[in-house]
């Protein structure tokens, strides 16, 4: 951008392009904004015309962006909301706070987090807001680009692997993590299961059929790797992307699943399963909070953070159910 465009620049053509960018849609983008869609495409218009390229393409109900849209986005995201922090008034009140946060994790996850976070929210934050949608993805960098989520909560390997070697060259990564505890992942079947009575080795649990929770619909999982390794396999003839119903399927079949330890008691048929130990090594399964750079400062969201530590590392939880 020369320097006569930016002198004639109007901040509000940056925010329309922001919500058309994070919507791909100028309808909803139009909503998010309180404006009608011809004053949307309008300021696109004035946009285009500043910076000499289309920016967006009609496609389909929606529209994509150019390779220069996607180039600039980044930046005039990252300056929008530095600029927002920078006008807002004051730290963050939680006691005052009308924040609404927006997370993504799976509900064993939920199972773990969430109920510790209402008394949280209920003793300190009693006017925030929080809602939880499904992940559907093991990397969901850019649900948190895009701002439809807040904070993920997951097991993302590939994803920290990546960024744990960006953090290394960069001195402003794009997303930020932590680690928030380590899960303990069981071999669960009926209580009457042919394989409910002794160890449980590796052959039977080779030669048994199995349920898989895969919330990206892949149909191999970090077990399946771990088997490949030690040049072996199993027979997956299910696959779901909920724990809860793979705790329901199992417990009227002769399916195998891998469960969080800890989720089996969140089940609602806890009494009619058991657990084994996997019969093989795996990785750790670390769950992490991955948030976007931009809300690295914001004193709400530290806040959040904090809470969510705090809440993931406490005792109150679905209760395990003990191996018989």
């Amino acid at each position: 951008m020369n320097e006569l465009n930016f002198r004639t620049l109007d901040l509000n053509l940056l925010r329309v392009f922001d919500e058309v960018m994070a919507e791909r849609n100028l309808t909803r983008a139009a909503q998010r904004l309180s404006m009608t869609q011809p004053a949307v495409s309008n300021a696109l218009r004035r946009l285009r015309d500043l910076l000499g390229d289309e920016l967006v393409l009609r496609a389909g109900y929606g529209v994509e962006p150019t390779p220069r849209a996607l180039m600039l986005w980044p930046s005039v995201r990252d300056a929008l909301h530095q600029l927002r922090e920078a006008l807002a008034p004051g730290d963050f009140n939680p006691a005052l706070a009308q924040n609404a946060f927006v997370f993504t994790m799976a509900d064993a996850t939920a199972a773990k987090v969430i109920p510790g976070l209402v008394d949280v929210l209920a003793s300190e934050a009693p006017g925030v807001t929080l809602r939880v949608v499904p992940l559907t993805t093991r990397d969901p960098r850019q649900l948190l680009e895009s701002g439809e989520v807040d904070l993920a909560i997951g097991h993302f390997p590939g994803v920290l692997a990546e960024l744990g070697a960006q953090h290394l060259q960069e001195s402003n990564p794009r997303f930020m993590y932590e680690r928030l505890y380590d899960g303990e992942y069981v071999v669960v079947m009926r209580k009457h299961h042919p394989l409910a009575q002794g160890a449980l080795s590796l052959d039977d649990y080779c030669a048994a059929r199995h349920l898989l929770v895969s919330f990206s619909g892949r149909p191999v999982g970090f077990v399946d790797e771990a088997l490949t390794a030690v040049s072996r396999k199993r027979r997956v003839v299910l696959t779901v992307n909920q724990f809860f119903t793979a705790g329901l399927v199992v417990a009227s079949s002769d399916l195998l699943t891998v469960l969080p330890r800890h989720f089996i008691g969140g089940t609602g048929v806890a009494d009619q399963l058991v657990w084994r130990p996997l019969p093989l090594d795996v990785p750790a399964v670390h769950v992490d909070a991955l948030w976007h750079r931009q809300h690295q400062a914001s004193s709400a969201h530290r806040w959040l953070r904090e809470a969510v530590r705090r809440t993931a590392q406490n005792n109150r939880q679905v209760a395990p159910v003990a191996a018989p």
